[in-house]
Parts: structure tokens; C-alpha cells; sequence
């Protein structure tokens, strides 16, 4: 078995904090979303003896790439990358991994979605054909969505309806027995030039496969935390902070506090200053970061910035950033930013 990770997309909803770096390697709590995702992978690693995973990347250059690789090792599995150069939709990006979908069972996983589940490697049989992480959603119209009979078999995969057809969202994490099979349909799709929204989505790959005999069972997941945009970015850091602050210290040993109040749960990172400040809850902060005279709350601060006279809520700030200000504000600073 193989793990499959498309990773490629331009991140342009979570825009300006995309510009410099990939969405899923955006600290959160103080681990990447990526890194987070292999990590919740992990017990499916050890159970099926997983030696390899595939990421399918941008241009994102050899920086990256040597992350990528990194992760890789520290798991104990082989990397191999392919590249998606023009983002042209999800099935073209797996199909930029064909030489990697030669017949064997295939995870693959979105590096936009994090997910809590205890029996993944339970749900994943030799009885199971083909497995569609699912939840149930307030709004289906922003996702892929499939409807179900009464015995969890999936009848209908529909991408991002306009009028109501189900509450079932696929939240990025598949399993096919037979990626052979997958890897036909891809290129069939391409072949055909079959596009929804100018682009080639998995959702109808799916939909295609189904309607040629492929059975496909809905298994949900108990939590799901989404990226796709800062809203949903900033609600993802919430949740995490509160469950991880239940099992573990989430502020560094090494952090610098004066005259500050925190209200947790709060990420703090190594070597970050805090003075005059009240910080929190749900607020993730960096290393090496400087924070005075400010009231943050809800938001998420990078590594190496510089945050003074700031009263800040739902806001992101990049890394090697300064924001200077004095009025409550939502407030997107990427990267590398001065606002004064």
C-alpha cells in the first residue's frame, strides 16, 4: 500500500499567507498542517507496512522539496515526488502520479484536511473495495458530496451542488483497492477532456468509476478540520488548541513572559517574547516572535514577527513580519509584511 498526497493547488482562498509558502506547510500549533496529516496517518503506516509516500507538488522548489523528504524520513518511509507545474484540477494532479498507481491499495490524502479518527486501519479490509471519508456539513454546496443507501454504499458522487442533494462532504481522504483501475479512469477523463469548473475533478472520476460497477462505501469520520480559506483556517486552530491542550503543555519552556496575562488553551513556541500583553484563548504563536503592549485573541502568528500596540481577532500574521497598530482589526499579513 501507498500514500498518495496532492499538494499542488496555489492555495489562492487562503491568500495573502500562500504567496511564500505552501498551505500545508502553514504552522499551526506548532506543526505544519502536512506534518500533521502524515502524523494522524501514522498507526495506518505501522499496520500496513506502508514503505512509501507520494507527494505531488507545485513549483515550490528545492526548500520545500528537502521538507518533503525530511518528513518522509522521520516517519520511516521512502518520498517520491511528482510535479503538477499548471494546477488543472484533482484528478490531474493524481494523474501526474501514474507511474505510481501500478494496481496496488492506495491512501490518498488531501493536505488541505485534518481529521480525527480511531479506525481507519479498522474500516480498510480485504472485503473493502473502494472507502470515502465522509462528514456531515451546514453548507454541501462548498464541497464534493455523495449521497448513500441505508447500508452506507454510496449511490451518487456530486461536485459542490448548487441545490441541496446531501449533507455527506468527502473530506480528502481515500482508499482504492486497485489504483490501476483509478489510474484509468483519470486518464480516460483527460482524455475525454471532461471538465467541471475548467478543471479535471476526482468527484467525477468517482461518479464515472461507480457507474461502471466500482463499489464505493461512505465511512465518517469523528472530526474533520478544514483549510481551505482563513475562516475555516482560524476555527481548525481552534479546535486543535483545545484538544491538545487537554493531553499536553502547548507553551514552551522557553518562553519569555512579563506583565502578560495568557487565558488558554495558546500555543507558544520557543524563544517568543511576551510583555504587556494579553494573549487568548485559541491564539497559536511562533518562535523567536515579539509580542508587546497587544491583545490577541483567536488568531494564529508566525515564527521571527514582531507584533506591538496590536489588538487583534481572527487574524493571521506571516513569518518575519512586523505589525504595528493601535485599533481592533482582522488582519492578513503575510509573510516577510511591515504594517505600521
Amino acid at each position: 500500500m501507498k500514500i498518495i498526497i496532492p499538494m499542488a493547488g496555489k492555495g489562492s482562498r487562503l491568500l495573502p499567507h500562500t504567496l511564500n509558502t505552501p498551505k500545508p506547510l502553514i504552522s499551526i500549533a506548532g506543526k505544519t498542517i502536512l506534518r500533521r496529516l502524515v502524523e494522524s496517518l501514522s498507526k495506518l503506516i505501522k499496520v500496513f507496512s506502508i514503505q512509501e509516500i507520494v507527494f505531488i507538488i507545485g513549483n515550490f522548489g528545492n526548500t520545500i522539496e528537502k521538507k518533503l523528504i525530511k518528513l518522509s524520513h522521520d516517519m520511516s518511509v521512502n518520498p517520491v515526488i511528482y510535479y503538477q507545474i499548471i494546477p488543472l484540477g484533482t484528478a490531474d494532479a493524481l494523474l501526474k502520479a501514474k507511474n505510481s498507481l501500478t494496481g496496488e491499495p492506495i491512501i490518498v490524502a488531501f493536505s488541505d484536511s485534518l481529521f480525527y479518527h480511531n479506525s481507519f486501519d479498522q474500516e480498510i479490509t480485504h472485503q473493502a473495495d473502494n472507502i470515502i471519508w465522509t462528514k456531515k456539513v451546514k453548507n454541501p454546496h462548498l464541497f464534493g458530496i455523495v449521497k448513500c443507501d441505508s447500508s452506507g454504499i454510496i449511490t451518487h458522487f456530486i461536485e459542490k451542488p448548487n441545490n441541496y442533494v446531501s449533507n455527506i462532504a468527502i473530506v480528502g481522504l481515500y482508499y482504492f483497492k486497485n489504483s490501476f483501475l483509478l489510474k484509468k479512469e483519470l486518464q480516460s477523463m483527460l482524455d475525454d477532456n471532461i471538465k467541471n469548473k475548467k478543471e479535471y475533478q476526482l468527484t467525477c472520476v468517482l461518479e464515472n468509476m461507480r457507474k461502471k460497477g466500482e463499489k464505493f462505501t461512505s465511512k465518517q469520520v469523528k472530526e474533520w478540520m478544514d483549510f481551505g480559506n482563513k475562516k475555516r483556517t482560524i476555527y481548525s486552530n481552534s479546535k486543535i488548541l483545545s484538544r491538545e491542550s487537554k493531553n499536553s503543555e502547548l507553551i514552551h519552556k522557553k518562553v519569555f513572559i512579563k506583565n502578560s496575562l495568557i487565558i488558554k488553551p495558546c500555543s507558544i513556541e520557543e524563544n517568543t517574547n511576551i510583555e504587556n500583553s494579553i494573549i487568548g484563548p485559541y491564539v497559536s504563536i511562533g518562535k523567536y516572535t515579539k509580542i508587546k503592549n497587544s491583545n490577541i485573541k483567536k488568531s494564529i502568528i508566525q515564527d521571527y514577527t514582531t507584533v506591538q500596540h496590536a489588538n487583534l481577532n481572527y487574524s493571521i500574521i506571516g513569518s518575519h513580519s512586523i505589525y504595528i497598530g493601535e485599533k481592533s482589526k482582522k488582519v492578513n499579513l503575510s509573510d516577510y509584511s511591515v504594517f505600521k
